[in-house]
């Protein structure tokens, strides 16, 4: 098991001496027009590699992938049935969400149960991700609100948190807060690598990111996905929250989303969750895996690809599964008549993993 320990600076900038491999290439035609570079990491849960390309010990920050584990506290805190949380609710705080009017109207729904409103949510507004709903909100001359923000429905579960524990919710996303030392401690458990000020940075939604290495952040997935090695009530708060997922996984992303989609098609065998920059990772909760991907240049559309390749590899797919993935698997470039002039495949380190 990966020791504990804090992280040198030479360790957070270790990624910058070292070309990781193609793991992605875009196709025009018949040729390559660009690539992405990056490293994965697949671990069990004692800590073995099963499989990895590139460095998988330089420090990332994983930004929204690690939302499942951030939220163990709110079921091992007792706000989750405390609040009578419902299973879309407890997906939603798990979620980098679409800002969906289901989406937005869940995470309002669960601040009610707490006794707060929108007012109390600290990660700010922004459009909707969603195109669609960005536009619904228009044409109805509303504004985004806390609620749309994609962050919301982890936001929402902290605040939830905060209640059951009688922590004054006020400036819940500043680091020290008691809500984010609970966050703090249970990632540290979980990845095993010390969260301090020499690796922590600002999400986007204003709560503390700390960077970690992937081969750290696979086994702490592995773990959560397995159960293996962690306290009898964390591990029950974990199969809640992949039950939770696997029953409502519109609400993880929402329409058109990969988690959303591979969630759709393969149930409980499969979790995964997209982070900015290019992060991904997954548990494959039957196989007892944990899969993290970085692409360097931060391309989502890549870690995407590169996950498929990763859940071919590992999991088995029926001939229905296999038809209805194929397009997240390597999907297809379409130009604005719609006419197919290219498409992502899995290359070289990955190239093999099918």
């Amino acid at each position: 098991m990966p020791t504990m320990g804090r992280l040198t600076r030479t360790e957070l900038l270790s990624g910058l001496a070292m070309e990781n491999p193609v793991l992605v290439d875009v196709m025009r035609g018949s040729r390559i027009e660009s690539r992405h570079r990056g490293s994965v990491a697949v671990l069990d849960a004692d800590g073995g590699v099963v499989f990895s390309c590139g460095d998988i010990d330089a420090p990332v920050f994983p930004r929204s992938a690690i939302k499942a584990l951030q939220a163990l506290p709110l079921i091992e805190s007792g706000a989750a049935d405390r609040f009578g949380l419902t299973d879309p609710e407890i997906a939603l705080a798990c979620a980098s969400h679409n800002g969906e009017d289901r989406h937005a109207a869940t995470a309002d729904a669960m601040l009610g149960k707490a006794g707060l409103d929108a007012e109390a949510l600290e990660c700010g507004a922004h459009w909707p991700m969603f195109d669609r709903a960005g536009r619904s909100l228009a044409e109805r001359h509303m504004k985004p609100s806390p609620l749309h923000n994609n962050c919301s429905g982890k936001h929402a579960g902290f605040l939830c948190v905060c209640c059951a524990h009688g922590f004054d919710p006020a400036g819940y996303v500043k680091a020290g807060h008691a809500l984010q030392e609970e966050v703090r401690g249970c990632l540290e458990a979980m990845t095993g690598v010390a969260h301090g000020p020499d690796n922590r940075g600002t999400d986007g939604c204003s709560i503390p990111t700390y960077a970690v290495p992937l081969r750290n952040l696979a086994l702490a997935f592995a773990r959560f996905g397995s159960g293996a090695h962690l306290p009898h009530s964390r591990a029950d708060a974990a199969r809640r929250i992949l039950s939770a997922i696997a029953a409502a996984p519109e609400m993880v992303a929402g329409e058109g989303r990969f988690d959303t989609g591979v969630m759709t098609i393969f149930g409980s065998k499969v979790m995964v969750k997209t982070g900015a920059e290019g992060v991904y990772c997954a548990t494959f909760p039957q196989l007892g895996l944990g899969v993290a991907i970085k692409c360097d240049d931060g391309n989502t559309r890549a870690s995407e690809v590169a996950m498929a390749a990763m859940i071919e590899r590992f999991v088995a797919l029926d001939d229905g599964e296999a038809q209805r993935f194929e397009p997240f698997a390597r999907p297809i470039l379409r130009n604005w008549n719609g006419v197919h002039v290219g498409g992502l495949v899995a290359s070289g380190a990955l190239a093999g993993a099918r």
